[in-house]
């Protein structure tokens, strides 16, 4: 039988260390650092939860009763067998369900809360239920059998989980479990090493799948084929970083989400490799590059797709998980200024670097700048606590999967306050219509022409004809911020020309241009609260239209948007205002064009006050 023979039988021989990896820090020190934080009581709360069988899931609670059906979406109330795995539809939802409520649970990443709830309280119950689930699955999930088999990525979560598990609680392990478990944990890396997504999704799965792979060689050296997977798990890694980031330090599948996952794979190889030095560089780059996405209030703008994952805990306040994986890289990579508070440390840092980290201080952080990160086409305006994010790049490597349609869109913030917002991702397969509608143009603060995105959707995960988009202009200084940017297609170009005017007016300025006849303009602002429509200005009549909200995967609820609605012959021009400020005021506008010039004034019309003169060379303003 050769190597399928070490697949299906039990390790002969193969024994790992109880005590914890070297190579990681003592858990049980961590969760002594820990005991009494808001954290621990966190942990605390939601490892209840889960004794109960109510797993937090996305944006859901899942609730599965006594006995936890692995292969069943219970939102959607379909399960499936135990197929090959290769021979399951799991992206068919008709047959399937929705397979990311499915894997989310079988990640099994709330099996390390329960082994830290253990470490925490003392309370034996965490782990028991630990245990228990683990045998359950065993026995619902043969090896390469059912949806759970069907994603490499998938696998490599699970089996980081288990590292995990076997890290914090392994010497606690029943010895009637402990032989099963680490045949089954070396049968996932038997998997990834034959099924990594070289041709499928050569992305974030391809990487999170080598970060798994070169861990299990790494942590269980007693596994047959140890050696070999740390060996072509690093150098996957590693081809990786020189692959999918960019030299401006945004990863190459233009989502903000998606970099964090990819920022966070990254570290967690850092800590078990010895990388060169260009590792550390691009490190450092991604950090600048999420801290500048973040801004002074420590929130991630949802650019591109949300899938709700995380690679470590993935529980609280979505928004802010970037600054934990802020403060890993600030006392890994030395940069205190990075570090926002201490307690960003209890979820990931702690637990990978050490109870010491906890005594980490930040340092008063330089003010903050604008700048534009020419690969991702992102602009970051900011002024105080202020800050705006623009997308003025183009849709994500080769399908552009996890890009949405909103290129030249823009979110706003003010303070805590979020103003303009991107909408979020909502789901993948389970809803085709919601699908589309939360990645298309009018869920993002841009132009919309004839009805038309600016790609054409070709499944989920696909785009076809992809927009072309050029950045003519970007001006940065202590008073103004000016980005001038063009996205073209199927015959139509749209630029926009956004001048901020610091601390707190935005000027924007649409022309679109393209073939004859007249063709019907739609500029979307989707706001944080109904109450911020009077920050706007407009220079033609807006109203209201219905939009929705996505905060987490698999949740949504209604949300605010105005569409300023143009008809006629192009070029055509539309002219918003938005104030930021405490006190904002608004008024009608007028676009008057004067050779090659655009005018963006008040009404009535004052020809010796204009807001802003737009030109070939840039702008002037009032």
């Amino acid at each position: 039988m050769g190597n399928l023979a070490m697949f299906l039988f039990p390790l002969e021989g193969v024994q790992a260390p109880h005590s914890p990896s070297p190579l990681l820090p003592d858990a049980a020190v961590v969760a002594a650092a820990l005991r009494d934080t808001t954290y621990a009581t966190g942990v605390e709360r939601i490892a209840g939860q889960i004794l109960r069988h109510c797993f937090p899931v996305l944006g859901v609670t899942v609730e599965t009763g006594p006995a936890i059906d692995w292969r069943r979406d219970y939102l959607h109330q379909v399960s499936t067998g135990t197929p090959y795995f290769r021979r399951l539809p799991y992206l068919d939802f008709s047959r399937a369900g929705d397979h990311k409520v499915i894997w989310e649970l079988n990640r099994h990443q709330h099996l390390t809360l329960l082994a830290q709830a253990f470490l925490l309280s003392g309370r034996r119950e965490y782990l028991d239920e630990a245990f228990r689930q683990v045998e359950s699955w065993l026995d619902a999930n043969p090896f390469l059998r059912g949806i759970n088999w069907a994603s490499a990525l998938e696998v490599a979560f699970r089996a980081l989980s288990w590292t995990w598990l076997w890290h914090m609680a392994g010497s606690e392990m029943p010895e009637t479990l402990r032989a099963r478990f680490l045949t089954a944990l070396e049968r996932h890396g038997r998997y990834l090493e034959l099924n990594a997504s070289v041709y499928f999704s050569p992305n974030t799965h391809l990487l999170g799948e080598a970060v798994a792979l070169h861990a299990l060689g790494v942590l269980f050296p007693a596994f047959p084929h140890a050696a070999r997977w740390a060996a072509t798990g690093g150098r996957i890694v590693e081809r990786q970083m020189e692959r999918q980031v960019r030299g401006d330090g945004s990863h190459f599948e233009q989502s903000a989400w998606y970099h964090v996952y990819a920022l966070d794979f990254f570290l967690l190889y850092r800590l078990l490799a010895k990388p060169p030095a260009t590792f550390d560089t691009r490190l450092v780059a991604m950090a600048e590059y999420l801290d500048a996405l973040l801004g002074v209030s420590g929130t991630l703008p949802l650019i591109g797709d949300d899938d709700g994952g995380r690679l470590f805990h993935p529980y609280g306040e979505r928004a802010g998980f970037g600054r934990a994986t802020m403060a890993t890289c600030s006392v890994l990579l030395n940069r205190p200024e990075w570090l926002r508070a201490s307690a960003d440390l209890h979820e990931q840092a702690a637990w990978w670097l050490g109870a010491d980290v906890l005594s980490a201080r930040g340092a008063p952080p330089a003010p903050r700048v604008s700048r534009f990160f020419g690969d991702a086409g992102v602009a970051v305006m900011t002024a105080g606590d202020v800050q705006l994010v623009v997308k003025a790049g183009p849709f994500g490597e080769g399908s552009g999967g996890h890009s949405h349609s909103d290129v030249l869109g823009l979110t706003a913030r003010a303070g805590s306050r979020e103003i303009l917002i991107d909408p979020g991702t909502f789901t993948y397969v389970a809803d085709p219509a919601g699908r589309d509608w939360f990645r298309g143009s009018a869920a993002h603060n841009t132009v919309r022409i004839d009805g038309r995105d600016q790609a054409i959707p070709g499944g989920p995960f696909r785009w076809n004809h992809k927009p072309s988009v050029e950045v003519r202009q970007w001006i940065t200084s202590p008073l103004r911020d000016y980005l001038d940017a063009t996205c073209s297609y199927a015959g139509f170009t749209h630029r926009r020309r956004i001048l901020f005017v610091k601390p707190a007016m935005v000027i924007v300025v649409d022309t679109v241009d393209g073939p004859s006849g007249n063709h019907t303009l739609e500029q979307f602002w989707h706001l944080d609260s109904a109450e911020d429509a009077a920050r706007f200005s407009f220079s033609a009549p807006a109203g209201v239209v219905e939009a929705w909200r996505s905060r987490a995967f698999c949740s949504r609820e209604p949300a605010t948007a105005l569409c300023v609605t143009v008809r006629g012959p192009l070029p055509a021009h539309i002219a918003a205002i938005l104030d930021l400020s405490q006190s904002p005021a608004s008024f009608p506008l007028e676009v008057r064009t004067e050779g090659d010039a655009i005018v963006v004034g008040r009404t009535p019309w004052s020809a010796g006050d204009p807001l802003v003169r737009l030109s070939a060379g840039g702008f002037n303003d009032a």
